[in-house]
């Protein structure tokens, strides 16, 4: 709650500590978003480890679902890719499965949703571009800086097509990034919101009760909308992570 007693649609997104750790005057502390980060992966381990460890002909539920996210990672992989690019399956899958699974765990109401915070979508996004970069220069070596260079170009132009290209290469983390954030942040805001009108419209009384169940049914639209877009976010980042993993595999224009 906000001063005032209004609603604060920010306070979803704080960080607090749950065990304090300070060794040398570093903050370690165990937080809430250690926390979900720390069940997510456990989540996703049970999905993957139990559901691939069955191996029926007539597979159950979870076999299933692990055989279904599988191939479905690894034909977004092949599609932009081809064959020779599922040598970063590993990467990608495990970035699809890390945002798919924190953005569905953060509908669950009182939860944390850690793909909100900047500092973790930047981290994934820093990663990318970092896997690109190492594995481009170490596979193509100085080849791989024509990445900038477009073919075709005449050369009184070719100096800012060259700087058009690496400004290009230099905001795709930051693009990337913001774009999960941006979405994961506004989308849980303006669910507060609306549940903040249901709320105060409840408290007031009178003809506000009657009002009521607009925003309600507002909010559960949004949070049917919200889902998708949870999937939907997940499924963007891990096919532009592919598109520029593509850049390391085959680069030049």
């Amino acid at each position: 709650m906000a001063a005032g007693g209004g609603i604060d649609p920010i306070h979803q997104f704080e960080i607090k500590p749950i065990v304090g750790l300070r060794p040398f005057g570093l903050d370690l502390s165990f937080t809430n978003a250690s926390l979900l980060m720390v069940l997510i992966v456990a989540v996703i381990s049970i999905i993957m480890i139990y559901g691939s460890s069955q191996r029926s002909v007539v597979p159950g539920r979870l076999q299933s679902l692990a055989e279904m996210i599988y191939e479905f990672v690894a034909s977004t992989v092949t599609g932009v890719m081809g064959k020779e690019g599922m040598k970063f399956f590993p990467l990608v899958f495990s970035l699809f499965m890390f945002v798919l699974t924190a953005n569905m765990l953060g509908m669950v109401p009182g939860s944390f949703t850690v793909t909100s915070h900047i500092v973790v979508t930047a981290a994934f996004a820093f990663l990318v571009i970092g896997t690109v970069l190492v594995y481009g220069i170490v596979k193509h070596g100085s080849h791989f800086f024509g990445l900038f260079v477009p073919s075709g170009v005449p050369g009184w132009l070719l100096p800012f097509m060259v700087l058009i290209e690496a400004v290009s290469f230099v905001s795709r983390p930051i693009s990337l990034s913001l774009r999960l954030f941006g979405n994961m942040l506004a989308g849980h805001i303006a669910l507060k919101v609306f549940g903040g009108f249901v709320v105060a419209l409840l408290a007031a009384g009178g003809a506000a009760t009657v009002i009521a169940p607009l925003p309600l049914l507002l909010a559960v639209a949004l949070t049917a909308l919200e889902f998708l877009v949870a999937f939907l976010q997940a499924y963007v980042f891990a096919i532009l992570t592919c598109v520029y993993l593509n850049d390391a595999l085959h680069p030049g224009h």
